[in-house]
């Protein structure tokens, strides 16, 4: 007998290109596509958690459009990172209402990196704003979190798209949103350096790390400033595109099913 496969959904990261994720998860929506569990690393672990808590995918939408940098970035003199994170990690817990990751709506894994040990960590318990504030932490650019011994850093060092993770967590059908590269090469300044040598390392991980993954959805961002978090609607746009591209091949592995 067959029953309605579960499915994951994996968000990637690429920091301001992450606005992808809400285009993907509204026409996801829209169509009544199931999501049973979701993991995310950086920006994707953002995007996740939000939705993850019953943030309405609309007002996720109005809340890219409407947050300013200035709301979030709290700059210090560097010596472990650029900006503190306490104004971002303030904003997510104000968000998801201080809850921990066992309390979200769809099972939820957020993935970081020990910089101690050099390996992958898979939050799954504890505050989703902490967890999330680690997850971000591209090197450089945020103070690492002190967590349980860990020193942790943004996920993507190690896995850009955490499609294994939320493979794990029992999903038979894993959608993995994959935010791209950036193809202009304009470093005018720390962040533009920091991120393109960023973009660099993901694109040789992922050329030896197959996605663990049924479906990838691929928007166009390649045109997109990833250190300007002032083009939300055009990611967004681009995010529900490539999920409405991806949807025949979404609706036949439901058709399908699994074998009970």
């Amino acid at each position: 007998m067959k029953k309605r496969p579960k499915i994951g959904l994996a968000l990637g990261g690429g920091a301001a290109r992450g606005y992808a994720h809400i285009g993907v998860i509204k026409v996801l929506t829209e169509e009544k596509i199931p999501i049973d569990f979701i993991s995310g690393t950086s920006i994707g672990a953002l995007i996740g958690a939000l939705y993850s808590v019953g943030i309405d995918i609309q007002m996720l939408e109005k809340l890219a459009l409407s947050i300013k940098r200035e709301n979030w970035v709290d700059f210090i003199i560097p010596r472990k990172g650029l900006l503190a994170g306490k104004k971002i990690e303030q904003i997510i817990r104000l968000l998801t209402k201080n809850k921990n990751l066992e309390e979200v709506d769809i099972p939820l894994t957020v993935t970081a990196t020990d910089l101690k040990t050099g390996k992958e960590v898979l939050l799954r318990k504890g505050n989703i704003a902490k967890a999330v504030r680690a997850s971000i932490s591209i090197p450089g650019i945020f103070v690492p979190v002190i967590m349980e011994n860990m020193i942790l850093v943004d996920g993507a060092v190690l896995n850009k798209v955490p499609a294994d993770a939320v493979r794990q967590m029992g999903a038979d059908i894993v959608i993995a949103v994959d935010l791209g590269f950036d193809k202009r090469i304009r470093l005018n300044n720390i962040y533009d350096i920091l991120l393109q040598t960023f973009d660099i390392m993901g694109r040789e991980l992922l050329k030896t790390k197959i996605l663990n993954a049924d479906i990838i959805i691929r928007p166009k961002l390649g045109d997109i400033d990833p250190s300007n978090f002032n083009q939300p609607k055009d990611c967004i746009i681009e995010g529900e595109k490539a999920a409405r591209d991806a949807l025949p091949k979404i609706l036949q592995f439901l058709k399908e099913g699994v074998q009970d």
